[in-house]
C-alpha cells in the first residue's frame, strides 16, 4: 500500500528535515566546544612566558604513571609530596631579586563534625602532608591580603589518579614556574595550596583552614577539581557574594562558568574543598572549577594520563593565570580583619549575580539588582500586550478575550513541555519491560538521544495536534483576520507568556537560572518581528514564513543546545556511580532520570519554535514517523551492551575479615557491590569466569544468597548507603594470617570513672596491629553516648542504617603508627557497642586473582576490610 502524502505533509517534512539538520549542526559546534577541540594545545617547547599544556601533563605523568598510588597510608602518597617540593624548588631557584618564594611543608592535626553527602560524622586525623608556596614581591608583608590556589595531589582507593586531580597539580606547578618566568611581579601575595588529603573527605583543607598561619590573609581563593578527564572547566560554585565571579568574567580567556550551576549543584551528592574555605570556615571569596566531562574514569583505575582530553588543561591553565592575575590587582581583595572590619561596603559583597558563558566566546555578568528590572520585562510586556493589540480597535472587553486566548495558550505550551518529559519516561518504563537489563545507552550516548529525543518532540506536538486551532475567545469577524492567524498568535503569546513566567518564578526564589528563559523571552520577540515581516512577501502557511521566525531564534537555540547538551552528557556519564537502589523500582531509576533529562533538553530547544512551526510540523504523518523512529531505536537498543572498557560497570570488592582479640580471624569472606541498576546477577551472568570462582550456578538468585548488609561496608561510610542487594562469599584466611601477626583491636587502657549523675566515661586506645596501606578506621558506636574526646567534645547526629539502632560514626585518618587514643561517655549503665572497621589497601594473593577474573569493561575497586565489634 503506497503512502500518500498532501501538499501540506509534505511540507512538514521539509521542514522537519531542515530542523533535523540546523539541531545537527548546532550539536557539532556544542561537542566541539564542550571537549574543547578549538583550544590548540601548546608544546613543551614554547616560550617560558605562555602556559604549557605539553609541560603540565608531564608533571601528570609522573605522579600517575611513575609514583602512581597516591592514596593516604600509602607510600606513593609520601613520594608525591617529594616531588611537588622539589619541583617547587627549581621555580624558587629561577626567581629573580624583586620575588620572594616561601616553601613549606605543613603536617596538619584536627578533629571536627561535619554532615557529608547528607550523613552526619566525626572526623580526627593526624600527619596529613600540605605542601605550600608563597610568592610575593620583596616588599611584602605577611599580612597582606593573598589570593590562594588549592588543589590536592592524593587520590581515591586503586585510582592513579591523573585527572582527579594530577591536572589540577600540574596546573598549579606550572602556574608557580610561569609566575617566575613571566617577569610578572605580583602585586599581591600568590599561594600555592597542595592539600594531600581531600579524597579523604577535605582533611587536608580543613587542616590549612584550622592551622595556618597564612589562613587569615587569604582574600580570594581559586579551587581545582576535575570530576572527569577534561571538557569544560567550568565555575560551579562561586561566593560568598558575586565579585568571585564578576572577576572572573571580566579575566577569563576562555570563559566557562553559568550560575545556573549554582541552583543545580546542590543537588549533586558531592563536596569539594570549596566547602572548607567558603563555607565552613573564613566565609572566603571564591571559585570552585571542576573538570566536567570524561566522568566514565571519575575514581577508576581508568583515571590515567592517556584518558585526558587535549586541550583541557591549557584551557584552564590560560583561565587560572589570567584568574590569579586579576584577582591580585583587584582592590576589592582583602583580608580576614578587612573583611570582618564594620566600615567594609563591598558593592559585590552581598548579592548573587547572573553569568552565563556564551559557547566559550563571551561571559555575560549582570548583577541581581539589573536583573530584578531586566527578567521583569518579559511579563510585563506579557501582561501588557494584549491591551496594546487591541484596546484602540477593539476595546476592553475584547482586550480581556485576548488575554484569555494568550493564557489558554500558554497552558497549552506547559502542557506540551510536560509531555515532553513524561512521554520519554513512559517510553523508558515500557522499553525496560521487554529487556533483560537497562542503561544501555551508558556506553553509547548517541543511543539517548535517538530514543528519547523523538519520543519527546512527539509529547511537545500532541497538544498542536489534538488541539489545531486553539478554542478563540476572540471574535474574529470584528478582527478581519483569520481564524488561523489569531490562534497562532494566541499560541505565540502563549509560549511568551511560559518563559516570561519561569524567568519571573527564577526571580521571586532567588536563584540564578533565569537568564535562561530570559534570553528565549527576548529572542522570541524578535521572531515573530521577522515572522510578521515574512508574512507580507510569503504567504502564511508557507515553510519561507517559518524559516524567518526560526532565523532569529537560532542564537538562543544554539545556547539552549550547549547547556541541555552539556547537562545531559554530565548525568549520562555520573549514571554509573549514582548508586544501586533496591527492588522493584530502583532498576528503573537511571533509565527514568535519562529519559527526563532528554525531555527537558528537548524541550526547552525545541520549545521556542513550537508555537509556530507546529502548524507544519504537528502532521499525522510527521508523528507517525517520530513514533516508528522511537520504536525502531527502541528495538536497536536491546543489541547494544551498556559497558565497555570506555565506560566501565563500578564494581566494589570488599575482603573481609571479622577478628577477635589481635590475632584471631573469626570469619572471611568477599563481599561484593555493584553502583548502578544492572545488578550482581547481570554481572555473573556476563562473567562467567568470576561466577565460576565464586560457585555461582546458573540457578542462582537473590532469594537463595547469603546477602551483605551495608553495615559490612562501614569501612567506606556513607559510601556503603548506595549499595543495595551486595552478596556474600566465603574465602580463607590463611593468608592473611600469614601476612599479618597482629590485626585491629580496641581496648581499654585506663580505669572506668563514674560520676555521681550516673554517666561512666571509658577510655579507649585503637591499635590498627600491624597492617600496612591503612586508609581509614571508622568507629561506629551505638548505645546511650552522651559524649566523646573526639570533635572539642560535641558528638555527631546519630544516624541509622537498615533498621538498626542510632549509630555515632567517626573516622579516624593518619600515617602515624601510633595508637589512638580516645574516651566515650555513656549517660547510663547500658552497653556501649562499638564496631571497628579498618579499611587496608593490601589484597592477599586470593584476592588479585579474584580481581583479574572481571571483564575489562568492570572497574573494580578492591580493599580489604578489618571488622570487629567491643561490648563496654
Amino acid at each position: 500500500m503506497a503512502l500518500r502524502f498532501d501538499a501540506r505533509d509534505v511540507s512538514g517534512f521539509k521542514l522537519l528535515f531542515s530542523l533535523a539538520i540546523m539541531y545537527g549542526l548546532m550539536s557539532f559546534v556544542v561537542h566541539s566546544v564542550i571537549y574543547t577541540k578549538f583550544i590548540e594545545p601548546l608544546g613543551i617547547d614554547v616560550p617560558l612566558d605562555r602556559f604549557s599544556e605539553a609541560r603540565a601533563i608531564e608533571h601528570v605523568r609522573v605522579l600517575s604513571l611513575e609514583i602512581g598510588n597516591r592514596q593516604e597510608g600509602r607510600v606513593g602518597l609520601r613520594e608525591a609530596a617529594e616531588y611537588i617540593k622539589a619541583q617547587l624548588k627549581k621555580v624558587k631557584e629561577r626567581a629573580g631579586p624583586n620575588i620572594r618564594v616561601e616553601i613549606e611543608e605543613n603536617l596538619v592535626s584536627g578533629t571536627f563534625n561535619m554532615m557529608f553527602l547528607g550523613y552526619s560524622m566525626s572526623f580526627s586525623y593526624r600527619n596529613l602532608t600540605n605542601i605550600l608556596m608563597r610568592i610575593s614581591s620583596i616588599n611584602s608583608k605577611h599580612s597582606d591580603p593573598s589570593v590562594l590556589v588549592n588543589a590536592h595531589f592524593d587520590t581515591t582507593l586503586c585510582s592513579p589518579g591523573a585527572a582527579d586531580c594530577g591536572s589540577c597539580v600540574a596546573s598549579s606547578l606550572e602556574i608557580a614556574r610561569l609566575t617566575i618566568d613571566s617577569g610578572w611581579v605580583p602585586p599581591r601575595p600568590i599561594i600555592l595550596l597542595f592539600n594531600g588529603a581531600e579524597e579523604s573527605f577535605l582533611l587536608g583543607a580543613n587542616g590549612f583552614m584550622r592551622m595556618h598561619k597564612w589562613r587569615d590573609s587569604i582574600g580570594a581563593f581559586i579551587n581545582l577539581e576535575a570530576t572527569g578527564t577534561g571538557g569544560l572547566d567550568v565555575v560551579c560554585q562561586s561566593g560568598p557574594g558575586s565579585w568571585p565571579s564578576f572577576v572572573y568574567a571580566q579575566s577569563a580567556i576562555y570563559p566557562m562558568a553559568n550560575s545556573a550551576t549554582q541552583d543545580i549543584f546542590p543537588l549533586i551528592p558531592a563536596d569539594t574543598d570549596y566547602r572548607m574555605f567558603s563555607q565552613d570556615y573564613g566565609s572566603i571569596p571564591g571559585l570552585d572549577i571542576i573538570f566536567l566531562f570524561g566522568g566514565y574514569y571519575y575514581h577508576t583505575s581508568s583515571d590515567t594520563v592517556d584518558r585526558l582530553l587535549p586541550g583541557s588543561i591549557q584551557a584552564r591553565g590560560d583561565n587560572l593565570y589570567s584568574t590569579i592575575k586579576a584577582f591580585a590587582e583587584s582592590s576589592k581583595l582583602k583580608n580576614a580583619h578587612e573583611r570582618e572590619s564594620p566600615g567594609d561596603t563591598d558593592d559585590y559583597n552581598d548579592e548573587q549575580a547572573i553569568f552565563f558563558d556564551y559557547l566559550t566566546w563571551f561571559m555575560i555578568f549582570y548583577s541581581r539588582r539589573t536583573a530584578l528590572v531586566l527578567h521583569s520585562i518579559p511579563i510585563a510586556i506579557f501582561l501588557i500586550m494584549p491591551f496594546f493589540l487591541r484596546l484602540m480597535k477593539s476595546g476592553l472587553c475584547c482586550c480581556f478575550a485576548t488575554f484569555y486566548d494568550f493564557f489558554k495558550g500558554m497552558v497549552l505550551h506547559a502542557i506540551a513541555i510536560m509531555l515532553a518529559i513524561i512521554f520519554p519516561v513512559i517510553f523508558s518504563i515500557l522499553r525496560l519491560l521487554f529487556s533483560s537489563y537497562g542503561m544501555n545507552w551508558f556506553a553509547n550516548p548517541y543511543l539517548a538521544f535517538l530514543m528519547f529525543t523523538p519520543i519527546s518532540l512527539i509529547g511537545l506536538l500532541i497538544p498542536r495536534t489534538l488541539c489545531h486551532v486553539l478554542p478563540l475567545s476572540q471574535d474574529v469577524s470584528i478582527l478581519k483576520t483569520t481564524k488561523e492567524a489569531t490562534s497562532d498568535g494566541a499560541r505565540f503569546w502563549g509560549a511568551f507568556g511560559f518563559y516570561a513566567s519561569i524567568t519571573l518564578a527564577y526571580l521571586v526564589a532567588g536563584l540564578t537560572g533565569g537568564f535562561l528563559t530570559f534570553f528565549t523571552s527576548a529572542s522570541m520577540l524578535l521572531a515573530w518581528i521577522s515572522f510578521h515581516l515574512s508574512v507580507k512577501f510569503c504567504s502564511h502557511q508557507s515553510v519561507g514564513s517559518a524559516i524567518f521566525y526560526v532565523m532569529p531564534l537560532i542564537p538562543c537555540l544554539l545556547h539552549y543546545v550547549y547547556f541541555g547538551g552539556t547537562l545531559v552528557q554530565f548525568f549520562l556519564e555520573k549514571m554509573g556511580m549514582m548508586g544501586s537502589l533496591p527492588p522493584p523500582y530502583g532498576y528503573y531509576i537511571p533509565d527514568i532520570v535519562m529519559a527526563a533529562i532528554v525531555g527537558i533538553a528537548t524541550g526547552w530547544s525545541v520549545g521556542p519554535i513550537i508555537s509556530i512551526c507546529g502548524n507544519w510540523l504537528a502532521r499525522s504523518s510527521v508523528l507517525q514517523f517520530l513514533l516508528h523512529l522511537s520504536v525502531v531505536a527502541m528495538a536497536l537498543s536491546s543489541q547494544f551492551f551498556p559497558y565497555s572498557t570506555d565506560a566501565p560497570k563500578r564494581v566494589v570488592l570488599q575482603h573481609t575479615f571479622l577478628t577477635s582479640d589481635a590475632n584471631q580471624v573469626v570469619d572471611s569472606s568477599y563481599d561484593v557491590a555493584v553502583i548502578d541498576s544492572n545488578s550482581l546477577l547481570f554481572l555473573f551472568k556476563h562473567a562467567p569466569e568470576v561466577a565460576k570462582e565464586l560457585h555461582i550456578g546458573p540457578e542462582f538468585s537473590f532469594k537463595t544468597a547469603n546477602m551483605s548488609s551495608q553495615r559490612t561496608f562501614t569501612a567506606i561510610f556513607p559510601v556503603n548507603f548506595l549499595f543495595s542487594r551486595s552478596l556474600k562469599f566465603p574465602a580463607k584466611s590463611d593468608e592473611i594470617m600469614k601476612k599479618y601477626k597482629h590485626f585491629p583491636h580496641l581496648h581499654t587502657n585506663k580505669p572506668q570513672m563514674t560520676s555521681r549523675d550516673g554517666s561512666r566515661r571509658v577510655y579507649l586506645e585503637l591499635s590498627l596491629g600491624s597492617l600496612e596501606e591503612v586508609w581509614v578506621a571508622v568507629l561506629n558506636i551505638t548505645g546511650p553516648l552522651s559524649n566523646w574526646s573526639f570533635a572539642d567534645n560535641k558528638i555527631t547526629l546519630p544516624e541509622t542504617s537498615e533498621g538498626g539502632p542510632p549509630s555515632y560514626i567517626c573516622r579516624v585518618t593518619g600515617a602515624s603508627h601510633e595508637n589512638w587514643n580516645f574516651w566515650l561517655e555513656a549517660n547510663s549503665s547500658g552497653d556501649l557497642r562499638v564496631e571497628v572497621a579498618v579499611l587496608d589497601q593490601i589484597l592477599v594473593d586470593e584476592t588479585k586473582k579474584l580481581k583479574r577474573l572481571f571483564p575489562a569493561w568492570a572497574d573494580v575497586i578492591a580493599f580489604s576490610s578489618f571488622m570487629s565489634t567491643y561490648i563496654f
